[in-house]
């Protein structure tokens, strides 16, 4: 009978599969909220921008840079920590810490003191995200990696659904400052819940007995130059990278406007917005991450390529849909349509996630990821929700409420640029692969 928390017979280093399902739910759950508290500013910055007086390149640069600029790159040091100490006390840190900020956001006076909590946000979710990836694969064996860190990233569909949902109902309903305060302080109650569940692995126990540490021969940690030297000079970690980047330009800017484009444009309400968008995120979001995460787990064991191939073709048939879905005036359509690209946009997680894994040997996990994330959200998170509030305020004198529309027809672009990248990754990847 196997035991949560304890190991098989077989092999010392592989936990029972109860317990390791328990532990992806868990590690999901933490990142559903630190996509809750990432994304509630969408919905709400309607309400927040007539109360403070703010532009649309205010709340871009609050939600895109404010949080972007510690979140991408204290994440580096935060990794090179975790390679070396236990990975589930960072993450429980950074749990308590994100959320604690988000409650501070309900205490925002003007766009500085917003913009600093946001911040705060961001330095303590550079804590969450890579160490969360490097236990994931040591918790599950190469051949289920690409669906466990779908699976895992489900936390992104999920959280911002509830984000956009409950931000909504509750700002339309009491205020927008204690939909902040609600959010963040359940976040703050999970953390320890979180320590007290989640244990850290054998590292690389599950790539093989060469990677698997003992009492006698402890493990040394590879210093920040070493990974750099082994990862960086690789062509796939930088298409992947900047191939996810791209998308992400697009997918953090559309989830982050949307709500107002259908405020804006399509005359809902913020409850309806909340229903609505949420229900697109979710459905799609859950069915787009387990399709990639399947197809590349499917296809990747008789060629690497899938990995890039299966997000790239994702990307192609999204940019029609997404065209379409701007330009109906029936609310059925409209999520119909936005469904099947919100899904496909996604797919690219468990594939993109699931190649980085492997582009370094397991002690190098943790700082490899958090070098992607660096790449990917400095560009994605930053550029995408600042730009297409930018570009709608330029068009507002011409286009008036119908701006965002246009901003964002603009930046649907950057899907045809991450399907070229991510191409020209999948020629790549077999030769820059590490099986153990």
């Amino acid at each position: 009978m196997c035991i949560p928390g304890k190991t098989t017979s077989e092999n010392p280093a592989e936990p029972s599969s109860r317990y390791r399902y328990l532990v992806l739910a868990m590690l999901a759950l933490a990142y559903t909220f630190n996509f809750l508290d990432r994304q509630i500013l969408g919905i709400l910055k309607e309400p927040i921008k007539q109360e403070l007086g703010l532009t649309d390149t205010q709340l871009g640069l609050m939600g895109g840079l404010a949080f972007a600029m510690l979140y991408s790159t204290v994440a580096v040091p935060v990794a090179w920590l975790a390679d070396r100490a236990s990975r589930t006390w960072i993450v429980t840190v950074a749990l308590g810490l994100w959320s604690a900020f988000t409650m501070a956001c309900g205490l925002a006076t003007g766009f500085w003191s917003l913009f600093l909590a946001r911040l705060g946000v961001g330095f303590g979710e550079a804590g969450g995200v890579a160490p969360s990836y490097s236990l994931v694969s040591d918790y599950f064996p190469p051949a289920q990696r690409a669906r466990a860190l779908a699976v895992y990233s489900f936390g992104i569909p999920v959280g911002s659904a509830l984000g956009i949902l409950f931000g909504g109902l509750i700002a339309a309903s009491i205020s927008w400052r204690v939909a902040f305060f609600v959010v963040g302080g359940a976040g703050v109650l999970l953390a320890p819940i979180f320590k007290l569940i989640v244990k850290d692995p054998v590292r690389g126990g599950l790539d093989g007995a060469m990677s698997i540490a003992t009492d006698a021969a402890p493990r040394v940690a590879p210093s920040f130059a070493q990974v750099v030297a082994t990862v960086l000079p690789k062509p796939a970690f930088w298409l992947l990278a900047l191939g996810a980047a791209s998308a992400s330009v697009c997918g953090y800017g559309v989830a982050f406007w949307l709500p107002s484009f259908f405020i804006r444009s399509l005359g809902l309400t913020l409850v309806e917005t909340s229903w609505f968008y949420s229900a697109i995120n979710l459905l799609g979001g859950i069915a787009g991450m387990w399709l990639g995460g399947a197809l590349a787990d499917r296809f990747g064991k008789k060629n690497r390529a899938a990995y890039a191939l299966t997000p790239a073709i994702c990307f192609l048939v999204a940019l029609p849909l997404f065209y379409a879905a701007m330009n109906t005036t029936s609310l059925v359509w409209a999520f119909l349509l936005f469904l099947l690209p919100t899904g496909l946009n996604v797919a690219w997680l468990g594939p993109v996630l699931g190649a980085i894994q492997h582009l370094a040997p397991a002690s190098m996990r943790t700082i490899t990821s958090s070098l992607f994330l660096l790449v990917n959200n400095l560009l994605g998170i930053a550029v995408g929700l600042w730009i297409f509030g930018y570009l709608s305020d330029l068009l507002a004198p011409r286009y008036g409420a119908e701006s965002m529309r246009y901003a964002l027809y603009c930046g649907a672009g950057f899907y045809l640029l991450a399907s070229l990248l991510l191409w020209l990754a999948s020629r790549r990847l077999a030769a820059d692969w590490v099986e153990g």
